[in-house]
């Protein structure tokens, strides 16, 4: 493949530290990890740019043995690593390569997860999954809405995220665990809110699945996971770590379920700014990759 972003990590080095007896080719492989460390409009904390590096050597610890499905999924699936490029200098630019990258993985028949890097990379890798399914809901685990349009001058923003997702009149949005937001964005969300759902983290105690589950039931879904959205006990190494987020069994129990109704067909993986001496961060946003992945491709 003669393609500067298509080459590949050996096994042992690339996501889940196959063995090389074990491994097998981009022919085979139905999930590939695509690691975008883009950093170019973090608003707090930096750090975003090696958040794929750090992910990927944590899932090296992930244990392979899955006991929610009682064997190891990947050998389902089947994985490979492409090798982290260097990012164009203008998010516009780095944006459209990933969109790139994502639909010669989309044609190829692959499931794409990307790992970032700041949230802003999803309003390049949706495009083609825009393009390519006219009822695609995004499935979004936040913080924040992300509902700005623009932040700081840049209309790319990371706080701009699912707004420009939602550029693309075919797309639908279900949020889980948002609190915040600003008032900026308000008028927005309640002009589409036939298209945008958000369940806020302050009543999530009475979330009703069936509630979140009806807009996704039989839909094309793609899964945005931004670590803050996690809570910030769970998660700190990120740029804004906020408190009253979600647990670990919060976030899997909505992924579970919406596997089950709906078909995941490509995630990102966002917002990890590693810290040293907090390498359980990196882990855990390992195990929620190889989590996400293992739902996608469950046996109906």
């Amino acid at each position: 493949m003669n393609d500067k972003w298509f080459s590949f990590q050996k096994p042992l080095d690339g996501f889940l530290a196959i063995p090389e007896e074990e491994a097998c080719g981009y022919e085979e492989a139905r999930a590939v990890v695509v690691p975008f460390g883009l950093e170019a409009s973090v608003s707090y904390g930096g750090g975003t740019a090696k958040g794929p590096a750090a992910i990927i050597k944590a899932s090296h610890q992930v244990e392979l043995f899955d006991e929610e499905f009682w064997c190891e999924p990947v050998r389902d699936f089947g994985v490979v690593t492409l090798v982290e490029k260097p990012i164009a200098g203008k998010i516009e630019t780095a944006l459209s390569e990933l969109e790139r990258i994502t639909g010669k993985l989309l044609d190829d028949g692959k499931f794409p997860l990307i790992l970032g890097g700041e949230h802003s990379i999803t309003a390049g890798s949706i495009r083609p999954f825009a393009a390519r399914y006219p009822d695609l809901t995004i499935l979004h685990f936040d913080a924040h809405a992300d509902l700005r349009d623009g932040y700081d001058g840049e209309h790319f923003s990371h706080a701009a995220a699912m707004r420009r997702c939602m550029d693309h009149k075919n797309i639908s949005l279900v949020s889980c665990g948002i609190r915040n937001i600003s008032a900026g964005e308000i008028p927005f969300l309640e002009e589409n809110g036939k298209r945008i759902k958000i369940f806020w983290a302050k009543d999530r105690r009475e979330w009703d699945m069936d509630n979140i589950l009806e807009r996704l039931r039989g839909k094309p879904v793609y899964v945005s996971f931004d670590l803050d959205g996690f809570d910030a006990s769970l998660m700190p190494a990120t740029g804004t770590p906020e408190p009253g987020g979600l647990m670990w069994d919060d976030a899997v129990r909505i992924l579970d379920a919406a596997s089950r109704v709906s078909r995941f067909v490509g995630a990102d993986i966002n917002e990890l700014a590693p810290v040293k001496q907090m390498h359980y961060c990196d882990f855990l946003a390992a195990k929620l990759a190889y989590k996400i992945l293992s739902y996608a491709f469950r046996k109906k």
